[in-house]
């Protein structure tokens, strides 16, 4: 941005190159969709690999050779990342946004949580963020641009109603590497920003007894679950140059259930 005020609205299409971990979830299926039809070249992640053939032949004529990238890594172990993301660089080429949806839900109680699940779930829910931002943040750096979003969860504001306690604590980490990360790389133009949703229009819910489904929607103010379509307009806001003044914030998308 400029003295003057003056700003780009649209970003340059050597920055629309973007990166979506855990990209075969509902919100991943969505966001990746929105950043294809936006111009993106998109780098799609998984760690189940038939999981992510499926997703990628299911775009269709969309999931060319030159717009997407599909990659199958774990993302929570630190070899894997550099070598994938090393990969990405010399076979696709720089990442500039950056979506860490990687994660894994667990409804376990603290007394019934073992010590090997606390780690497997922090293991993919915070280290994957963590890793990953770090593989792709100097070529951020270098451009004076970027953006980094982190799938969070009103759990990790709340303790959660029905996720387990090692899933909350990971997802209220999650958040503090969202500020951590914003504030050590505001000055080189790259915003941080998290999405904390709750209670998403899943395939699961058609599944759930009708008096279950009423019962959830009763506790929700707006009256219905969250579309995945709703989340990835929200990444579509956030990753705009004129939302580049937005940086270490986590935008609630809970139905009315939280309000801060």
């Amino acid at each position: 941005m400029s003295q003057s005020g003056n700003m780009e609205k649209e970003l340059s299409p050597e920055l629309k190159t973007a990166m979506v971990t855990g990209a075969t979830g509902i919100l991943g299926q969505a966001t990746v969709k929105m950043l294809l039809s936006e111009g993106f070249r998109v780098v799609i992640h998984d760690v189940n690999v038939e999981a992510l053939n499926t997703f990628v032949d299911s775009l269709g004529n969309l999931a060319s050779r030159t717009k997407c990238y599909p990659i199958c890594f774990d993302a929570s172990k630190p070899e894997s990342v550099l070598e994938a993301c090393k990969r990405i660089g010399e076979e696709f080429g720089p990442v500039y946004v950056l979506i860490n949806n990687n994660g894994f839900l667990s409804n376990t109680g603290v007394l019934d949580t073992t010590p090997k699940e606390w780690r497997r779930i922090f293991a993919q829910n915070v280290d994957s963020a963590f890793l990953v931002s770090k593989e792709l943040l100097p070529h951020m750096k270098s451009k004076k641009f970027g953006r980094i979003i982190n799938t969070c969860s009103l759990a990790g504001k709340t303790g959660g109603v029905n996720a387990g306690i090692a899933y909350s604590t990971s997802k209220g980490a999650l958040q503090t590497l969202t500020f951590g990360l914003a504030r050590e790389s505001a000055r080189d133009g790259i915003t941080v920003n998290a999405i904390a949703p709750a209670y998403l229009r899943t395939p699961t819910l058609e599944h759930y007894p009708p008096e279950i489904v009423e019962r959830l929607l009763e506790t929700i103010p707006v009256g219905r679950f969250c579309e995945p379509e709703e989340y990835a307009h929200t990444v579509r806001f956030l990753i705009s140059p004129l939302a580049g003044f937005i940086t270490g914030e986590v935008i609630d998308m809970n139905g009315g259930l939280l309000m801060d």
